[in-house]
């Protein structure tokens, strides 16, 4: 017998009990001896028994998955590597412990308070996963009014009633700074993410600061956080008459989109042009050059907040979580700039 057809009632005969012993050990509910309830479990084990998500939730009132509900365009998602890191690391903790992550993706703000609307009144999930936090999130105050959980990526300004995961970022601005002024860079070029999201504003206002901080003056070129933006920003910068000798970018995959102009136009990289990102993607280290960048960790984040999300789930409860702060990868596209 496979084990996804091992059922109950197979779990009651071979432990000698019966089916409602059974049914009470699984879901973890009073009522059972202890050593009924071990040799219960034992058997389960032996036989390969798993949880239906579906029986479960009609006797927990629990959908045993979470939502996370993205409001982006497709093409940005496809080529951000950040997400597909951190459904990985969403994916890693769910699995474990029978769980479904349910996605939808949405083109405006009218079309995402449906869809958490929906997913909350139809109970297809037990909570969210919040990104791309906004400077007046309304979907903060939409959750608790649904009457469901979430966890957000980042605190909002105004505070939250919902678990924070954050990372510190600021140090590693300013490390990444400090570096390329260090390589005597002293025409350094910001090409910022979309400033709506909380993350790419913050970025931006650390890096200005960081080049002051530095005696630069700051030249920022805000863009959506896409490649296609990121290209045609780079572009710009490269055809001003006060080029850059580096130029820093909000997330990796616009830094490799600017690498790719720059080759373009025949830069050698980085003798005359130093370039980095912010995002640490694994794909930064595979281009030539390879990338400078932040350490990001996003199947990091997708572990820590699908943790926190399901405890807070189960308990009513759970601590804000703050991960290690992004530091500074020196790859080979950074050099001192050439005279």
């Amino acid at each position: 017998m496979s084990p996804s057809a091992v059922t109950i009632n197979d779990v009651a005969r071979a432990a000698g009990v019966s089916k409602s012993l059974v049914s009470l050990t699984l879901n973890d509910r009073p009522g059972v001896k202890s050593e009924t309830r071990e040799r219960i479990l034992q058997t389960a084990k032996e036989l390969g028994w798993t949880p239906n998500p579906g029986a479960r939730g009609l006797t927990t009132r629990r959908a045993y998955a979470l939502g996370l509900v993205l409001r982006r365009e497709p093409r940005t998602i496809e080529v951000d590597p950040f997400f597909a890191a951190f459904i990985a690391g969403v994916e890693t903790v769910l699995s474990e412990r029978g769980n479904v992550l349910v996605l939808t993706v949405v083109p405006d703000a009218a079309a995402e308070e449906r869809a958490y609307a929906r997913l909350a009144a139809d109970k297809r999930v037990d909570g969210f996963l919040l990104t791309d936090l906004l400077a007046e999130d309304a979907r903060i105050p939409l959750i608790e009014r649904l009457g469901s959980f979430a966890v957000s990526l980042g605190a909002p300004p105004g505070g939250s009633p919902f678990p924070v995961i954050s990372r510190d970022y600021d140090s590693g601005i300013d490390e990444l700074v400090a570096h390329l002024v260090g390589l005597g860079h002293r025409r350094i070029a910001h090409v910022s993410g979309d400033e709506r999201m909380l993350h790419g504003l913050r970025r931006r206002e650390r890096f200005e600061e960081a080049a002051r901080a530095a005696g630069l003056e700051p030249l920022v070129v805000p863009t959506d956080f896409s490649p296609e933006q990121g290209a045609s920003a780079t572009a710009a910068l490269l055809d001003g008459e006060d080029r850059p000798t580096a130029i820093v970018y909000g997330n990796d995959p616009m830094a490799i989109a600017g690498m790719g102009v720059a080759h373009e136009r025949g830069l050698d990289l980085p003798g005359e042009l130093s370039v980095t990102g912010l995002d640490g993607s694994h794909i930064g280290s595979f281009v030539y050059p390879s990338l400078t960048t932040l350490d990001n960790d996003p199947a990091g984040f997708g572990l820590a907040a699908a943790t926190a999300l399901l405890r807070l789930v189960e308990d009513g409860e759970a601590a804000d979580v703050a991960l290690p702060p992004a530091r500074l990868v020196v790859r080979a596209s950074t050099a001192p700039p050439a005279r």
